[in-house]
């Protein structure tokens, strides 16, 4: 069995002080920040947090696929002093579509320079190691996506490599078709089967970080940082059933809950800053609307733990907990632990008329949001009521990246325009007070 032993493991990767940096000058954006983790053999180790906190940078500094602005990654040498290598299988399968399974399978190691014969042998190895058996010679138009992701990790593993670096494999594939593949990924790695010495992996879902890892990173955001390290001492196979898997996932959704709104040190979750300062993320009101009505709803009745929710609405971590802290910043939700429970304000939106819903959403979005106040009273003031949106952005990038400038001002002029606070021409780049009243 390959589950994590003390006395066993030995040092395969070490990160220290990792920052990184996207940009230049005032469009620069911190991503991640003094960084350390160790990696030791024989564990399955996952990097958890939104989009956006930096885990498939840090995993693509350790893959040498870019160079982090500080720090230092070291793979470590083993005992026979050889260094260790390194495969990744990517979110999207990455294959090349002319070429068949086989050939697909072999590139890696004909990259490397091996003989024909030996590419071959090791090839069809790994393809029968990973269910493909019989589809050698198919292209990847012939297969389905759960197989394409298949043949991205044969591809990986058949290189032999010391560390499997997994960049959220199974987030574009269906329900079903990713339990079964993480299912059966497990099931080699518990049996030894593969030449593989540790894992690590990416998720933003988190039962399948406690299904699959030994140690769980949890990432915050804006720059990434390591908030939490959670080991898993649950034996393997995991069931997700059990009441201390369970509880150890309300864990994680608490200790990602964590109260920052607004908070102007340290720049931390959804929305950093004070004032026009605050990063907003893309959530549409129809998403809004619809958590609410769920909540709302029996059998939560107001209130509902985020892990069932995100079960009941198959979200995860970084689909849900978006959602959740903007109905917190605009008092429509209180997140207290690991559950989420609404206001009277949100319980009278979620039983009022369409009217009624956008007179509720307006007096919260004027009172909670600043930009959307700065913005109203900018164009109350004009004696045209109107101003080109670019004057806002500027406003933001001195607070912010351009694309976060970007994304907060896309969200406010959605919530804005759902709550007929102003009006937003899209072609001219301007707001107006046209429709409202």
């Amino acid at each position: 069995m390959a589950t994590s032993t003390a006395g066993t493991s030995t040092p395969l990767v070490e990160v220290r002080g990792v920052s990184h940096k996207y940009g230049r000058a005032a469009g620069t954006a911190q991503v991640l920040q003094d960084v350390d983790l160790t990696l030791q053999t024989n564990e399955v180790v996952g990097l958890l947090g939104r989009s956006g906190s930096g885990k498939s940078t840090l995993l693509r500094s350790i893959a040498g696929l870019i160079h982090p602005s500080e720090g230092q990654v070291r793979l470590v040498h083993g005992d026979d002093g050889g260094q260790p290598s390194v495969a990744m299988v990517f979110q999207t399968f990455a294959l090349f579509p002319w070429l068949t399974v086989l050939q697909n399978v072999e590139l890696g190691l004909e990259a490397q320079r091996v003989p024909p014969d030996e590419r071959r042998t090791r090839a069809l190895a790994a393809i029968d190691l990973i269910g493909l058996d019989g589809f050698e010679n198919a292209y990847p138009k012939e297969l389905s996506g759960g197989m394409r992701q298949r043949v991205g990790l044969a591809r990986a593993i058949v290189v032999n490599p010391s560390l499997l670096l997994m960049d959220e494999p199974f987030s574009a594939l269906d329900v079903l078709t990713a339990e079964t593949l993480r299912t059966d990924l497990l099931d080699l790695w518990l049996e030894g089967r593969m030449p593989i010495k540790s894992i690590l992996i990416v998720t933003h879902n988190i039962e399948e970080a406690v299904l699959m890892c030994d140690r769980i990173l949890v990432f915050s955001s804006n720059p990434g940082r390591v908030a939490a390290e959670i080991r898993v001492k649950l034996p393997q196979p995991r069931d997700r059933l059990d009441p201390a898997f369970r509880a150890l996932v309300d864990d994680i959704y608490a200790r990602m809950t964590v109260k920052t709104v607004g908070a102007p040190v340290p720049k931390d979750g959804l929305f950093p800053g004070l004032g026009i300062a605050m990063v907003l993320p893309r959530v549409s009101t129809n998403a809004l609307a619809g958590l609410i009505e769920e909540v709302d709803a029996q059998p939560f009745d107001g209130k509902a733990p985020l892990a069932e929710l995100a079960d009941s609405l198959q979200l995860e971590v970084n689909e849900l907990l978006p959602m959740a802290e903007t109905l917190q910043l605009l008092r429509f939700a209180e997140l207290t632990g690991p559950d989420i429970k609404l206001t009277p304000a949100a319980r009278r939106y979620a039983q009022a008329s369409v009217d009624d819903r956008k007179a509720l959403f307006k007096q919260a979005l004027l009172a909670h949001v600043p930009l959307a106040q700065h913005i109203r009273r900018i164009l109350d003031e004009r004696g045209s009521h109107d101003a080109p949106a670019r004057r806002f952005r500027d406003e933001l990038e001195d607070y912010m990246s351009p694309d976060y400038a970007d994304e907060t001002l896309r969200t406010v002029t959605h919530w804005g325009r759902y709550a007929e606070i102003f009006a937003f021409d899209e072609e001219d780049d301007r707001f107006s007070l046209d429709d409202p009243a």
